[in-house]
């Protein structure tokens, strides 16, 4: 009898372990699987943007509209404007939201549209502006993106070092490099790097949770 019983909860705690093992399995699958779509529509939509932002600067025929495959025009970003761009009109667009140009990070190999929209959508589906006067205008500019644990967005960001460099496109065709020189964690509240005085230069901050999500990581890059 008592060996009968010891079976069962054995054979109890066989299944809960095998499931849980399953669920964990699936849930490292999806991540990988969300990865890459995530980065294959990023990497489409970039392919097209750099080509159309080089006709646009060579004066090349183009529509100067580029719109990802995967529309969702139930995106409302009236709201969500932001609080200062140096690009007046939005000619591109990635899955319904405003594009104002790309952020390239060598060392963690990301390549992404910025988007001219912080709302919870637009930030489920690429990095984007939150605050400044616009990429690559004198003055800081910070570009929000998720920390994902499977690596995409600013889910790398911790390995990046003073030193690294990062390169941001705007819509005119205008690349400008941009070298990390301080990067620091600190509360979701503190929000004094937005305004730092950037002595004519400019400058980028990113930032995005700490692993733990309850800091924030700030990278601080200035052009170079």
């Amino acid at each position: 009898m008592f060996n009968s019983k010891y079976s069962n909860v054995l054979t109890i705690i066989l299944i809960i372990v095998i499931i849980a093992i399953v669920a964990i399995i699936g849930f490292l699958g999806y991540d990988i699987y969300r990865k890459y779509y995530i980065d294959k529509d990023a990497e489409d939509f970039m392919a097209r943007y750099e080509e159309q932002v080089f006709n646009t600067v060579n004066n090349e025929p183009t529509s100067n509209v580029i719109t990802n495959t995967y529309i969702d025009p139930g995106n409302d970003t009236s709201n969500t404007t932001p609080t200062s761009t140096g690009n007046k009109t939005n000619k591109f667009t990635y899955k319904g939201f405003g594009v104002l140009g790309s952020i390239e990070i060598p060392k963690t190999g990301i390549k992404y549209p910025v988007l001219n929209s912080y709302a919870p959508k637009a930030l489920e589906t690429a990095v984007c502006y939150y605050y400044g006067p616009g990429l690559n205008q004198v003055g800081n500019t910070t570009i929000a993106g998720h920390n994902y644990r499977n690596g995409a967005f600013f889910g790398k960001n911790k390995q990046l070092a003073n030193g690294d460099t990062i390169y941001i496109t705007d819509n005119s065709g205008k690349k400008v490099k941009y070298t990390i020189y301080n990067i620091y964690k600190t509360t979701p509240n503190d929000g004094a790097y937005l305004t730092r005085d950037t002595n004519g230069k400019r400058e980028i901050s990113l930032t995005t949770c700490t692993d733990d999500s309850k800091g924030r990581l700030i990278i601080w890059a200035k052009e170079s």
